[in-house]
């Protein structure tokens, strides 16, 4: 490999990994004792996913999966970060574990630690029971105190090979999607209910990581990833547009992180919801279960928004980077509109803005200096060009190339200003069943064949496997095999 003396370089403690979620690539839905989850029951139901695409097979990662962690292997990767499916190893949600579920964890687990590679476990990425869902979903305390059950068990039955135990991905997308967009599992369009949800989810984390700690004492590494929004006004000098930005921060970002790590819910936030919901659902002593000591915060990163006050004349703007849907996850900023983004976009349509990510590193780490962070997720989808000489496949992935390179710098940046930042995880190491999107979205450094599940490394894998075992950031050109 060529580089310039210039060349962008990592410490050798700094991780390198690329994730997935367990409903995205296992399949295996009604195998090995595996329970029902809601997104079993949303794909399945008509038109609410792209092409009436489900996870029922995705990537056959269930059986698949010993050929998964060779790839993971001969990428360099020092962690891997996966999802248990709750319903796989608990299928109700509550009651009886599964035992061959539990089993096919702890066997990845083993061969993923037999590989050099630390396991990053996410204990909730969004398959919840369905059985939970039927008694009232995240909007049920009772389900918080039965994922605190959950995590409990799997802290006695997984132990201390796991290296970080991440205990909700994106439980913004988990409310505000899923129960008051609807554009997500389970589908449900009510803004108290979204925001019950919100609060269960924190108390979820909370109670986790109490557990978890219980179990396995104070050293164990707990954590929570967020997606959160890096928010622009559109006119910087514009109090409304200023006052459009901070509406939207609190709904995305400070419902989350106030929470969690500041023992409080914006008080702007309980204002303007006054009139969806009194908050009862809030009980005494909550925030101090919410508010637990984190090892390290996990940081999901793909793009920016851009808003301004509506003015209520015309049609409000909602390029806000979701599916459209008769309900919006904006509760209590009804009265903003999020504007197109300048391009270039990916295949999802999300703005490119590397600088977005370091801004959101330095202002975390100005907020929390003493809290390390990992950029959990980061990647972007894009149509691949697959061509084949001579019966040898090979995936032109340049402006995935590109992309991972930029985003990697941009948190070279943040970490040159003094931000803790201490990994970072390719978004996605395979192509998999996207949401709402189906099959239709690649975002995999690995491509996956659907109907013969036949792996082959795109140019970005390549060009990553570089980055992860040098800790020398390559150029663009260094794309493809060697």
């Amino acid at each position: 490999m060529t580089t310039t003396s210039d060349a962008r370089t990592f410490p050798d403690d700094f991780v390198w990994g690329s994730a997935t979620a367990s409903y995205q690539i296992e399949g295996g839905a009604t195998e090995g004792g595996r329970g029902p989850s809601i997104w079993d029951t949303f794909s399945h139901t008509p038109g609410k996913t792209l092409n009436g695409d489900t996870g029922d097979v995705a990537d056959d990662h269930y059986h698949r999966w010993p050929e998964d962690v060779e790839h993971i292997k001969n990428l360099g990767l020092g962690a891997y970060r996966l999802s248990i499916a709750w319903p796989r190893v608990q299928p109700g949600g509550t009651g009886d574990f599964n035992a061959e579920g539990i089993r096919f964890y702890s066997d990845l687990l083993d061969a993923l630690l037999a590989a050099g590679v630390k396991p990053v476990v996410t204990l909730y990425h969004w398959d919840l029971p369905q059985e939970l869902e039927d008694a009232g979903g995240w909007a049920n305390r009772a389900t918080a105190e039965a994922f605190a059950v959950y995590a409990r068990r799997m802290a006695e039955e997984l132990g201390d090979r796991v290296d970080v135990w991440t205990t909700l991905n994106e439980p913004w997308c988990s409310s505000l999607l899923g129960y008051a967009s609807g554009v997500h599992a389970p589908g449900v369009t009510d803004a108290a209910t979204a925001l019950a949800a919100i609060h269960h989810l924190n108390l979820a984390h909370g109670l986790a990581v109490t557990a978890i700690r219980d179990v396995l004492g104070e050293s164990a590494k707990t954590s929570i990833t967020l997606n959160l929004h890096v928010v622009r006004a559109d006119d910087p000098s514009s109090d409304a547009d200023l006052e459009a930005k901070r509406k939207a921060d609190e709904i995305a970002n400070e419902s989350f992180l106030g929470p969690l790590l500041e023992g409080a819910y914006p008080a702007g936030l309980l204002k303007r919801t006054a009139s969806v919901t009194d908050w009862s659902f809030v009980r005494d002593g909550d925030l101090e279960l919410i508010r637990q000591p984190l090892g390290v915060l996990g940081v999901n990163y793909y793009s920016t928004a851009r808003v301004r006050a509506w003015s209520g004349e015309g049609e409000r703007q909602q390029a806000d980077g979701h599916k459209d849907s008769a309900g919006s996850p904006w509760i209590g900023a009804e009265d903003i509109e999020f504007l197109p983004q300048p391009g270039p976009h990916t295949a999802m349509g999300w703005n490119i803005e590397p600088a977005g990510l370091t801004d959101l590193l330095l202002e975390l780490h100005e907020r929390y200096p003493d809290l390390p962070m990992m950029v959990t997720e980061n990647g972007a989808a894009f149509d691949d060009e697959v061509t084949e000489t001579d019966g040898v496949k090979r995936v032109h992935d340049p402006r995935r190339v590109q992309y991972l390179h930029d985003h990697v710098e941009a948190l070279g940046r943040a970490r040159d200003k003094g931000a803790d930042v201490r990994g970072y995880f390719a978004w996605s190491l395979l192509d998999n069943f996207e949401w709402a999107y189906g099959y239709d979205r690649r975002f995999g450094i690995i491509r996956v064949d659907y109907d013969t599940q036949e792996r082959t490394w795109k140019d970005s894998a390549h060009w990553y496997r570089r980055l992860a075992t040098t800790g020398v950031l390559p150029e663009v050109t260094e794309a493809g095999p060697r």
